[in-house]
């Protein structure tokens, strides 16, 4: 349900963007996949910090398993910013190596550049969803998932594409700040340790 809820969000976002014509879906498709392929090693670092919550949960350690998480979560964002980054301020030649076409590099560069302003949030995200996964509560990623993907991205994307004439780029800068809110909630709901309880 986790995953599903997320994709399916994406075909949301695909139909608001698909409004402001070929040009935005094209520049939207390319930076989202360089995106996903650019974040792998965060994939790996989000499911080292499940795997080292269901360790140490089941040796008895939550305080070495809140630790853990904490230190994965770091070094996520240090990559993460690392590759924001090189989004933010090139991402015109990135771009530009899946397409000359100088509409789809202009607006592909948008997304990349404002995707890139939630990367901090994003890689916190990712390592506490994964975190609160390893501890046996599925349900908590699951509803945050819920809440952040559609009941605030989508709608926050078309409230920012159309009512208020930020075209496409209110659609990428709803990418950003949903991912920067569920961040923000997934620690604070971490923080609570109701995790720590689970029985794995």
């Amino acid at each position: 349900m986790q995953f599903a809820i997320a994709h399916t969000s994406w075909i949301g976002l695909v139909r608001i963007i698909s409004i402001f014509g070929a040009a935005a879906l094209a520049g939207y498709t390319i930076a989202i996949r360089i995106v996903i392929f650019v974040i792998l090693p965060s994939w790996g670092l989000s499911n080292a910090a499940a795997t080292l919550v269901g360790q140490n949960l089941g040796a008895g350690h939550p305080e070495r398993a809140e630790k853990a998480v904490w230190r994965t979560g770091l070094y996520n964002v240090m990559f993460l910013g690392a590759v924001g980054l090189v989004f933010i301020f090139f991402p015109e030649p990135i771009v530009q190596l899946f397409t000359k076409d100088p509409a789809v590099v202009s607006l592909g560069a948008a997304c990349l550049r404002i995707i890139s302003y939630g990367n901090l949030g994003y890689a916190y995200f990712m390592v506490m969803m994964q975190a609160f996964n390893g501890a046996g509560d599925t349900i908590t990623p699951t509803i945050v998932n819920f809440f952040g993907f559609w009941l605030l991205e989508i709608p926050l994307a078309y409230w920012l594409a159309i009512p208020l004439k930020m075209h496409s780029n209110g659609a990428f800068a709803a990418i950003a700040i949903a991912e920067s809110s569920m961040a923000a909630v997934s620690a604070i709901l971490f923080r609570q340790g109701r995790w720590k309880k689970q029985k794995i």
